[in-house]
């Protein structure tokens, strides 16, 4: 009744994999050092830096962002409770993580969401990719990703990548698209070029949108933590994949814990600071 294709769709992926690793295997060795490096140096000078620099950080970025003074109190609060947890470096090695797969995020997921907008053929033919990307189950590329990257930091670092750009691809075209018509066409009545009207009027007016993009793409990207130290990823995700392997909840707790707390601490002063580009942006109708 049912042709098997499960065979050969396995058996060319799996020879596909092999391939690159034979013949590619320098350049990925390359991508993993070009990772790794900044990777490290930014985990050492977050596990490096006294807590109460980091504190600092915390509360200053939450005042700049959301110009709340009891509500920045209750973020380093929340952020002091990490430490607390006895969970200060895995979170450190958690955030090295995050924001390193966030700037990769942002370097792809910028170029693609403006060339999406302006483009209405590429677009059609990445939204499937992007919907591909979010939907196969994250343990699915985890495997190529380790196969040709190694375990450990990499893997996860591209693994959330594909994970937790598409926000951002989607979120900056949507905001470009979305800039007022009328206020292009003065610009390009006055001369501008089309990229100093991307510079100049589409980029400033969609900035909103491209920092909810940013807000999810960092979001989905600690959701990742816990799959991502499946493959030795290691931080907070460590801490919760012990308490499963060991049937300890109360350590599973505590991870699950100290990513809530980042997730939220970062969450609000990312809004913070969307929300005040929101309040600058001029009217749409100009």
């Amino acid at each position: 009744m049912f042709f098997d294709f499960g065979k050969p769709i396995a058996r060319s992926t799996n020879e596909f994999v092999e391939y690159l690793v034979i013949n590619y295997g320098d350049a990925f060795e390359a991508i993993t050092n070009s990772i790794l490096k900044p990777l490290l140096f930014i985990e050492g000078v977050l596990r490096s830096s006294p807590p109460v620099i980091i504190l600092a950080v915390v509360l200053c970025a939450s005042l700049l962002s959301t110009r709340n003074i009891w509500l920045s109190i209750l973020l380093t609060f929340l952020t002091w409770l990490i430490g607390c947890f006895g969970l200060w470096e895995p979170a450190m090695q958690t955030l090295a993580i995050m924001l390193v797969s966030l700037l990769i995020s942002i370097i792809l997921g910028l170029p693609l969401g403006i060339i999406c907008a302006n483009s209405s053929r590429f677009r059609a033919v990445l939204s499937p990719i992007l919907d591909l990307m979010q939907t196969i189950p994250s343990f699915v590329y985890l495997i190529p990703a380790a196969m040709l990257f190694g375990l450990g930091k990499v893997p996860a670092v591209l693994a959330t990548v594909i994970y937790a750009a598409p926000p951002l691809i989607r979120l900056t075209d949507l905001g470009i698209r979305h800039v007022n018509a009328e206020v292009v066409e003065a610009a390009r009545s006055f001369g501008a070029t089309k990229i100093q009207i991307l510079r100049g009027v589409q980029i400033p007016l969609a900035l909103p949108s491209i920092m909810a993009g940013i807000n999810q793409t960092m979001m989905m990207a600690l959701a990742m933590v816990v799959i991502a130290s499946m493959i030795g990823a290691r931080g907070v995700g460590e801490t919760v994949l012990l308490g499963l392997q060991r049937n300890d909840a109360g350590r599973g707790l505590l991870g699950g814990l100290a990513i809530v707390i980042m997730a939220i601490v970062l969450d609000r002063i990312t809004q913070g600071f969307g929300r005040r580009l929101q309040a600058r942006r001029p009217h749409k109708g100009g």
